[in-house]
């Protein structure tokens, strides 16, 4: 391994400018496939950075890919700029105080995941270059991760055939390589369709849409005891029929998403989903109708991609953060409960410490039992490119994911630190793959050993379209 020191430096030559595409999207904080000012900065910056640039990708408005070098193999590193709603938030104030009542908010760090993810790519582009090496890297920004589940449409449309190794990143409390567990899931959209009438004059003529959402919901609630401990399922009534209880509801909407730790068991705890909203649709005599939404596949992990990339942590040591850092850290924690940070660590199978608020380590490679894990689009790409994602420490220990506080904290010190250090393992990484062939021969031969058993079904049907926002979507069908 040699790459590292002169991959690092020039991160660090390229990180202002990153650090400000980061803060600018935090600052137009955008929800799935609406994400078009975000998508724009991205682009912009692919093109000011020299990279060969294409828009809409797969189709979707708001992805981008901007490519460099020549010949070789094709590395991809996977970006993403999404928002979360409800979780508008100022930054560097630890208290909760919304921008806009209601507004959104980076929430799960976002603005600095793709803007990171580019940064690595750009310093791996002019290395390339400076090297006269063979290989191409391509930075992928990827909208719509959160429900969205864009890398699932752009893996169905092909994007990544042609791609030999695929990285990426996620912000978190503690820096090292990510166990590659995460849950296979659906979304789905049942629409009940029931009759209008007088709730009080002719309720025997009414077929209440509404009384279907909550017996599917008792139904579904009944089928927890029987359902295996690794699966999840939540809901959230969309459209309850409107507003007056005299008028019994003749349309109600009901969103469900369903998971388990692999996707065989999640498609069976679909369809299994699929038949209590049949039977609720039969008690009440109304009608249904469901669809697929979005779905992501479980990740795959690749042990030679992932001891690499430890490597590469191990080298460079964890972020170096100050005592500015750390006394804004402790402002965020006094915010939290004890629960808060112990979680916090239990989840990275740490002991806790609670004196130390900022991470000062790398965390042993498979830390963690996987049992407190959510879904990634990253999971569908993972069974079809050897793939390996790293966490990257940005921001105080204990911080919830999806909260004010980790809003809060996204254009702040730890942040670009936390965001420059993970640029420097991934792009650290994917200099030593094109240097040495032979270890990204090993991570396909590590692939193909593990799903040679294993045949992939992208959790998204051919037939399931993207949410795209109604102007998009007259624009396509155009």
């Amino acid at each position: 391994m040699s790459n590292g020191e002169q991959i690092w430096s020039h991160v660090d030559t390229l990180s202002e400018d990153f650090c400000g595409l980061a803060d600018r999207v935090w600052e137009t904080p955008e929800l799935n496939y609406n994400e078009k000012r975000s998508s724009a900065e991205h682009l912009a910056m692919l093109e000011a950075q020299g990279f060969k640039t294409t828009s809409g990708v797969a189709g979707l408005p708001t992805a981008v890919m901007g490519e460099a070098g020549e010949g070789g193999p094709v590395i991809a590193i996977l970006g993403e700029y999404d928002a979360l709603p409800g979780l508008s938030q100022e930054h560097g104030v630890a208290e909760k105080r919304p921008i806009e009542n209601g507004g959104n908010g980076h929430g799960c760090g976002h603005n600095l995941l793709g803007s990171a993810s580019m940064l690595a790519a750009a310093a791996v582009k002019d290395w390339l270059a400076a090297n006269n090496v063979k290989g191409r890297v391509r930075y992928y920004g990827c909208p719509a991760e959160e429900g969205g589940s864009a890398k699932g449409f752009m893996v169905r449309d092909g994007v990544f055939d042609d791609v030999d190794i695929a990285i990426c990143w996620h912000p978190a409390p503690f820096a090292g390589v990510n166990k590659p567990i995460s849950l296979a899931c659906n979304e789905l959209i049942f629409t009940f369709h029931g009759r209008a009438s007088h709730a009080a004059a002719s309720p025997e003529l009414g077929r209440s849409a509404l009384d279907a959402v909550e017996l599917m919901s008792v139904g579904v609630n009944y089928m927890r005891e029987h359902m295996p401990s690794t699966a999840r399922i939540h809901y959230a009534v969309i459209d309850a029929g409107g507003v007056a209880p005299n008028v019994v509801q003749p349309r109600a909407v009901v969103r469900y998403l369903v998971r388990d730790r692999e996707l065989p068991a999640m498609q069976t705890l679909v369809r299994r989903v699929e038949k209590i909203a049949e039977g609720a649709a039969l008690m009440t005599e109304t009608r249904v109708e469901s669809k697929i939404v979005s779905g992501d596949a479980n990740l795959i992990g690749n042990t030679p991609l992932e001891a690499l990339m430890h490597q590469c942590l191990e080298r460079l040591g964890p972020p170096e953060f100050d005592e500015a850092d750390r006394a804004f850290a402790r402002e965020i924690q006094s915010t939290l409960s004890q629960e808060d940070i112990e979680a916090a660590y239990k989840r990275f199978g740490l002991k806790p410490r609670l004196d130390v608020p900022l991470c000062d380590s790398i965390t042993p490679l498979d830390a963690g039992d996987g049992t407190h894990v959510g879904s990634t689009d990253v999971g569908t790409v993972s069974w079809v490119v050897p793939t390996v994602q790293m966490r990257g420490a940005t921001y105080a220990i204990g911080t919830p994911g999806h909260s004010w506080q980790l809003v809060a904290q996204g254009k702040m010190p730890v942040a670009h630190k936390g965001m420059t250090h993970a640029a420097k393992v991934m792009a650290a990484t994917v200099t030593e793959l094109f240097t040495d062939p032979a270890k990204i021969n090993e991570a396909k031969a590590d692939f193909k050993e593990r799903l040679s058993d294993r045949p992939f079904i992208n959790p998204i049907p051919d037939d399931c379209e993207p949410e795209l926002p109604e102007a998009d979507r007259k624009a396509a069908a155009e």
